[in-house]
């Protein structure tokens, strides 16, 4: 079969990539369409694949069915679960058979790798529809669209404030639970969000692997060079929601915003 021998002899018409299984490339064809045939029940959102509806209902639920045999963490995507068994065999460098061919820092998964290449690269493949604003992830470009559409899709289970990010609710939901979930490995201080883990380890390490390519300053993370990359561009991509003033970086508009709603600067955004 095809699929075992790593063939790829399906091939889309549109933008000619291959596929080793036709199903794999009718799928590949919505995302040209833009069809979104599968809608949730709790907010009306619309996804173009079954399987990504089905994840995006978990962020309703709350329900997390892939459990760790080693800890008793559990996730909602078998995605999660597999990064979070290499936390477990750490020491064993199988778990991370693709390295960057420019920095040789290693990834357990080839879509991580290609992020990260990005970074070295400047490549943005995924374009905004309404603003034509370019992004190196996919996700960042979900999440920029709702700054044009206002959607809240994330919602707490427990007071029912809602968000645009995922990550604004898991920090919020820390508010209630006072959980912290991930660990750093070399000196166990935990944190709340995953992002705040992957700053705080580059503090041990010093590594900087994403390069700006005007002025070659380097940084941690690839959030904190595509922030940098607005003062060269002068680009003002966060929009209040309340009164429409721009700013640069994210930060200096969540400190706005809470001008408009009172909060404290120690509450959650």
């Amino acid at each position: 079969m095809s699929s075992s021998t790593g063939e790829r002899s399906h091939k889309c018409n549109l933008c000619h990539k291959a596929f080793a299984r036709n199903s794999n490339l009718e799928r590949h064809i919505i995302t040209h369409s833009g069809e979104k045939p599968y809608e949730c029940n709790l907010c009306h959102r619309a996804f173009a694949l079954k399987a990504d509806m089905e994840r995006h209902s978990r962020t309703h639920t709350g329900v997390r069915p892939y459990n760790c045999s080693l800890c008793p963490r559990a996730f909602a995507r078998k995605e999660g679960l597999e990064c979070h068994a290499r936390t477990h065999r750490r020491d064993n460098p199988g778990d991370k058979p693709y390295q960057c061919n420019l920095c040789q820092k290693a990834f357990g998964r080839k879509e991580h790798l290609q992020r990260h290449s990005r970074g070295h690269t400047g490549e943005r493949p995924f374009k905004c529809n309404l603003c034509h604003k370019a992004f190196a992830l996919k996700t960042n470009l979900e999440r920029h669209t709702r700054s044009h559409t206002g959607e809240k899709p994330f919602k707490c289970n427990l007071c029912n404030r809602a968000f645009a990010w995922k990550g604004n609710l898991e920090y919020h939901t820390t508010t209630h639970t006072g959980e912290r979930p991930y660990q750093c490995y070399l000196c166990h201080r935990a944190f709340a969000l995953k992002g705040d883990l992957k700053c705080h380890i580059s503090t041990h390490t010093g590594e900087k692997p994403y390069k700006c390519n005007i002025c070659h300053k380097k940084f941690a993370l690839v959030s904190g060079l595509e922030s940098h990359s607005t003062s060269h561009t002068r680009e003002k991509p966060y929009k209040c929601n309340l009164c429409y003033k721009a700013f640069a970086l994210k930060h200096n508009l969540e400190r706005h915003t809470k001008r408009h709603t009172g909060a404290s600067e120690t509450s959650a955004i």
